[in-house]
């Protein structure tokens, strides 16, 4: 039996190509192993029959970011554990290869409350990272909220005007109802709990709560539980 070898180094004198180029076709998903995608150039081979896809492309893998209906009722850590290639939307229409890689190191800016719904993010790109920590306070998102309850007088324009959460004074934001149990916020710098603090402020009690957008992102027809990979060519 032969001695085991590193894939990388045995696809490197197969093809031949450099060592870090068989790197990069493994770690991209384009080199099987007895015809299973193997994405670890230490996998150890020994008789195996290695191939490399026809359309195989050189290059880095990119760092990704999912965009995930967290549904309510589900903690950050259990939303973190939806990120699988099992709970990929068939509506996604980007054509991003899914790769293990792709579920490791994620982090989620701008969580969502326990109790809340919709849109969440969960990145690997600095870019975005950047964008939604650094510029958090400048990014508007878009919440509908059920509630119920009585609106005291003038109680929709101090939701827009004038209220108070903790120690800070709030800014200005765009409120309306969409229907006789339904508020429409469109807010920024939204901490966890504000909302309903807000809503508390003004007689009405909150019994759900729903992301629809972050920025220029929308939550879209993605189905609670299900996510989508942002395109390249899409910013928050």
């Amino acid at each position: 039996m032969s001695s085991p070898v590193r894939l990388d180094k045995h696809l490197a004198a197969l093809l031949p190509c450099s060592r870090g180029e068989a790197q990069q076709y493994i770690e991209g998903g384009w080199v099987s192993v007895d015809g299973v995608v193997v994405e670890e150039p230490q996998t150890p081979i020994t008789t195996q029959q290695v191939t490399l896809a026809p359309d195989a492309q050189l290059g880095p893998a990119q760092a990704v970011t999912l965009l995930l209906h967290k549904p309510a009722g589900m903690r950050a850590e259990e939303a973190l554990a939806l990120a699988t290639p099992a709970h990929r939307s068939a509506l996604d229409t980007s054509d991003v290869r899914v790769l293990k890689r792709h579920f490791l190191r994620l982090s989620m800016p701008l969580p969502l409350e326990t109790e809340a719904s919709g849109l969440l993010v969960l990145s690997q790109d600095r870019r975005v990272l950047r964008r939604l920590s650094e510029d958090a306070a400048t990014l508007e998102q878009e919440f509908v909220v059920e509630v119920s309850g009585t609106l005291q007088p003038y109680g929709l324009h101090r939701l827009a005007h004038g209220l108070r959460h903790g120690q800070r004074t709030l800014p200005p934001c765009k409120v309306s109802w969409q229907s006789e149990q339904r508020l429409r916020f469109a807010i920024k710098h939204v901490h966890p709990g504000q909302l309903r603090d807000m809503c508390a402020q003004v007689g009405l009690e909150v019994s759900g709560l729903r992301r629809l957008r972050i920025g220029r992102i929308p939550l879209g027809k993605l189905a609670p539980g299900e996510w989508r990979y942002l395109p390249s060519g899409e910013r928050f």
